[in-house]
């Protein structure tokens, strides 16, 4: 009896450690949409079940995880430290949308399900596509407009309203490369076979 326990211990922290070593790796080529979505094709048919859901162009809602995540499942904000001692990360932000625990937590009350997760690429995607859907609604932003729309993911529509982008310059060079991305992804998307 003992020695089955063993087994079946032993057996366990087997498949543990090879369901922690299943993490999904960043397409290779992050620069290039159609690439990505040869690479990754559930990639594909989830942005276009997004797109049909939300109405969102998906070049736009990728540039935007791109910058986010560089498409890293379990991306997070940088740890903090203090001489040599950590002590916490800057923000509650975690996976493909880089989306932080209390808009997470609005976004499955309101159109995700509580088995939503931020590791998820579809249901990352599905919440940047609803964020912008709420950015159109609140501050009358285009789909479109991937400048405007990165502005109000990174500084929340209340902080946008008020511009307080203005005063951040790295922030607002940041919006031109995710715009600059997402016009460069949609004529990526023109050109690209897919299926």
């Amino acid at each position: 009896m003992r020695k089955l326990r063993k087994i079946l211990n032993a057996v366990a922290v087997i498949n543990l450690l090879w369901i922690g070593g299943c993490s999904v790796s960043p397409p290779s080529n992050p620069d290039n949409l159609c690439s990505i979505f040869q690479e990754k094709d559930s990639w594909y048919n989830a942005a276009l079940r997004v797109h049909e859901k939300y109405g969102v162009p998906m070049h736009v809602a990728m540039a935007i995880m791109a910058q986010e995540s560089r498409f890293k499942e379990d991306a997070k904000p940088p740890m903090r430290w203090f001489l040599f001692i950590p002590y916490g990360r800057g923000s509650s932000s975690l996976g493909y949308a880089q989306a932080q625990d209390a808009v997470w937590s609005e976004y499955v009350s309101e159109d995700g399900n509580m088995l939503s997760s931020r590791t998820d690429f579809e249901d990352s995607l599905s919440f940047i596509a609803w964020y912008m859907t709420k950015t159109k609604q609140k501050n009358n932003v285009n789909f479109l407009d991937a400048f405007n729309q990165f502005l109000n993911y990174h500084e929340g529509w209340y902080g946008y309203a008020n511009k307080s982008y203005l005063s951040k310059k790295w922030l607002i060079d940041t919006a031109r490369t995710v715009h600059e991305r997402a016009e460069q992804y949609k004529k990526q998307l023109n050109k690209c076979k897919l299926y």
